[in-house]
């Protein structure tokens, strides 16, 4: 009984914990949304440099408020508190990509320095790392399972498993069995004979010592034995004194650290505890909504049928009172007796319907006449030049959501919810007004046969039903029909297509990888580079925060990818061995989308034919969109725009898809969670134009620099099963290995760190020198290879304003008005 006190106790404090956590989140909202939405608009700012920190200020915020509620959405246990913080939560990740984009258009490069606006509000590097939201992957669980069966059921029938049976024994001829016969005899000979050698040799250096020995007294001999032992004593003093001097300053971390220490495991262990309890409320709450629309509806739902029939009884007399006939009722999809419960008058009321009549009488020489006046409006505001914000589609769903928080949850007194349960009174709230319609559109219909009947019995007019049903059958007619894509596999189940395309090999399993597994450090001087006008390469810590930023958060959730900056393709380009395919799995892996490979090797020979290729593509993008989200992966890219393809390929046909990809693409909404990512080491041999058009978003991955080579040495080595100890000189390590990848240095890694050689390591620890040989033996990435992928980034759209904007300083006041309808367009579409 105690332990279960004890437990609900932890409960309840970490339960406030993530409260305050939220109010904080909230509170630094609201400071941003004063910000944002002044109540007068802001002027524009003709400085290019000051606006950018304004924007990189703003994006740096609300990254930690994103943060701060994703901490908060994962570990709160009420049900209807995680509702809010995720509406939250979507909107926040919708405005940080919102400010990204505006980033980039206004500086023209895909990556951003802020080290001063860290500075100035006290943050680490590690403070902007983009989260993934756990939830992503937590509250698809079931599908991803369902999903996981189906591969497996599919690869067992084509026996792509490995196979339990005991192998299958090849027969020798006996010329080859004599031969290892012959080989395994001389081996066994020869260690016998290295072993006999070896005890001769130790019997003769036993001689030698011994008859080269002099006779030593006991005073010598015990001084021999105290200085040994004394230098021992002495250098195992001074490297502890050393170790704790490190510690002490810092440059060493204590060896007490390097496991968790119980804290830390408590601490995950109660983490886990509160998803489970999670799932427990979650569960509770559904079946008391049930409970409570059930009751509702046997209780409160006679009442509030008449209550409605009376007050539509009673605006049926006003009217006729006031305007001598009996109104004409309010159609359904004008909002039905909703009208009439808005608190107007009969003649406010019969003022508002005439009015809408002569609009949908007049609307097309209106909507000319507005388009014009917003014209001239547009006009008027970019005749003053300058850089304004560009419009939100989340600022009013943030302000919104933190009005909810403020009149609901803020002060919510919930002493007597300890172990933080529904609340049912919130839950009759929110499925009253939901009954309300339900109830309204049924007496609707009866309320609209009543009034027919009281025209014919009082007014003795006909029924203004069969009008409206006239008017709504020349709205269909004169309503344009759009054409839809005919589907080629209408007969055929989703999950007969799916197994078809895993045994085509076209969908395929992710990788077990995550985007943190891309190890890479912060880059240290992005600002300072920027500042002395040189254009510094990135590092990996940011290529994997763009990557989160254009592929994980909107894959990850749906009411980002419709609202936010939308982002059909992605091409990754950068030497072989960099990375670049395992962003991808873990893309896939961060979101749980599935895996297509429409690679041009992976492609060839498939569905020949252009029938054929028009069904391998409807095949694809009709499961990609049904089990989304997905990505479709194009591994060397670049031979689908080949300026000229080389002989050997020709009968690949790399440039296969060349004409059908882009218009499949431009099929794709903002509803259709679907990423085209493509990768490529060999972009120049790629006409650039082609390339460009159908890739929006080209992520430049350079080789390592020292920061991440000296972090990936050091992880690759644990992973593999090393150690790493003071007689491993990283910093070295990573200096030499400069223009290495990092496939090569896992290649080098793994061919090191051998069962034998780890067996070692408690007399022989490992050292860098071990490294020098097999890294001689692997060509790096020259400094030139580097420079050309550089260049020809510049050439790129994005690369040749970045130029335009360092090059041409002569127009401070130009750039910014193009920037401006630049953005403005982009953000329109």
């Amino acid at each position: 009984m105690s332990h279960r006190f004890v437990g609900h106790i932890k409960q309840f404090v970490s339960g406030s914990t993530y409260n305050k956590l939220w109010s904080e989140a909230h509170y630094e909202l609201s400071c941003l949304l004063d910000e944002e939405l002044p109540g007068e608009p802001l002027r524009p700012e003709r400085d290019r440099v000051v606006f950018f920190q304004r924007l990189a200020t703003f994006y740096v915020r609300y990254v930690q408020i994103f943060r701060q509620l994703e901490e908060a959405y994962d570990q709160s246990v009420h049900p209807q508190k995680r509702r809010v913080i995720k509406q939250v939560l979507d909107s926040v990740m919708g405005r940080v990509l919102e400010l990204k984009n505006e980033m980039v258009e206004k500086e023209y490069s895909e990556y951003h320095y802020m080290d001063d606006i860290i500075q100035d509000l006290k943050l680490t590097p590690e403070d902007l790392e983009i989260p993934i939201p756990r939830y992503f992957i937590r509250e698809r669980n079931k599908v991803l399972q369902d999903r996981e069966r189906m591969f497996a059921e599919i690869l067992n029938q084509m026996d792509v498993t490995e196979k339990a049976g005991p192998p299958v024994m090849r027969m020798l001829t006996l010329e080859r069995a004599i031969k290892v016969i012959q080989v395994a005899e001389r081996a066994r000979q020869g260690r016998l004979r290295a072993k006999f050698m070896r005890e001769i040799h130790k019997d003769s250096e036993r001689q030698r010592k011994a008859g080269e020995q002099e006779e030593v007294s006991t005073d010598q001999a015990a001084v021999c034995i105290q200085k040994v032992w004394r230098g021992f004593m002495q250098r195992k003093i001074t490297k502890r004194l050393r170790e704790e001097e490190m510690i002490f300053l810092g440059m060493a971390m204590d060896p007490k650290l390097s496991h968790p220490s119980q804290t830390e495991l408590d601490t995950l262990n109660n983490e886990a505890n509160r998803r489970i309890r999670q799932d427990e409320h979650e569960d509770d709450y559904q079946k008391s909504i049930g409970s409570v629309i059930y009751q509702l509806k046997e209780v409160e739902g006679p009442e509030m049928k008449e209550t409605m029939k009376d007050q539509i009884r009673q605006w049926f007399i006003e009217c006729r009172d006031a305007t001598g006939s009996f109104p004409d009722y309010p159609e359904e999809e004008d909002g039905g007796s909703a009208l009439i419960f808005a608190e107007k008058t009969p003649e406010e009321l019969a003022e508002e319907l005439a009015a809408k009549e002569e609009e949908d009488a007049n609307k097309k020489p209106k909507g000319k006449e507005e388009t014009k006046e917003k014209k001239k409006k547009v006009d008027d505001e970019e005749e003053e030049p300058g850089l304004k914000m560009l419009p939100s589609a989340y600022l009013e769903d943030l302000e919104r959501e933190h009005k909810i928080f403020s009149d609901v949850w803020k002060n919510r007194n919930e002493s007597k919810n300890f172990s933080q349960r529904h609340e049912l009174e919130l839950i009759k709230e929110e499925k009253r007004k939901e009954i309300e319609v339900e109830i309204r559109k049924q007496v609707d219909e009866l309320m609209r046969q009543e009034l027919a009947n009281w025209k014919l019995a009082v007014d003795k007019e006909k029924s203004g039903k069969t009008k409206g049903a006239a008017k709504k059958k020349k709205a269909s007619k004169s309503g344009k029909r759009k054409k839809k894509d005919k589907d080629l596999t209408a007969d055929r189940s989703i999950v007969s297509l799916f197994e078809e395309l895993v045994e085509q090999e076209l969908l395929k399993k992710a990788d077990n990888v995550k985007l943190k597994d891309y190890l890479g450090d912060y880059s240290y001087l992005g600002t300072t580079l920027r500042q002395s006008d040189i254009e510094p390469m990135p590092s990996l810590s940011d290529v994997r925060q763009v990557v989160a930023l254009y592929a994980v958060l909107p894959l990850g959730s749906q009411a980002v990818h419709e609202k936010a900056p939308l982002v059909k393709t992605m091409l990754l380009v950068g030497p072989s061995g960099v990375g670049k395919k395992m962003l991808v799995h873990a893309i896939c892996q961060e979101t749980g989308a599935n895996l297509f490979d429409l690679s041009p090797l992976n492609v060839a020979g498939k569905y020949p034919g252009k029938s054929g290729l028009q069904m391998m593509l409807h095949l694809v993008f009709k499961v990609a969109r049904l089990m989304q989200p997905s990505v479709i992966w194009i591994g060397e890219a670049e031979k689908m725009f080949y300026k000229k393809v080389p002989k050997d390929q020709k009968e690949l046909d790399p440039k296969r898809l060349k004409k059908d990809l882009p218009k499949i693409l431009k099929s794709i909404k903002g509803e259709d969670c679907v990423l085209i990512v493509g990768t490529t080491s060999d972009p120049h041999s790629a006409d650039l134009k082609s390339l460009c058009k159908f890739y929006n978003k080209i992520i430049l991955i350079p080789r390592p620099d020292y920061a991440s080579r000296y972090v990936m040495w050091k992880e690759l080595i644990k992973k593999n099963g090393g150690e790493v100890t003071s007689d491993l000189d990283l910093s070295s390590l990573a200096k030499i290995s400069d223009g290495y990848t990092q496939g090569h240095m896992v290649q080098v890694v793994r061919g090191i760190l051998t069962e034998r050689r780890i067996q070692q390591f408690p007399k022989r620890p490992l050292t860098a020198s071990e490294f020098v040989s097999p890294l001689a033996r692997i060509d790096p990435v020259f400094q030139e290879e580097e420079e050309a992928l550089k260049n020809w980034y510049a050439k790129t759209p994005l690369g040749k304003k970045r130029i335009k904007a360092a090059s041409g300083n002569e127009g401070d006041e130009e750039a910014p008005k193009t920037g401006g309808k630049g953005g403005k367009k982009k953000g329109k579409k």
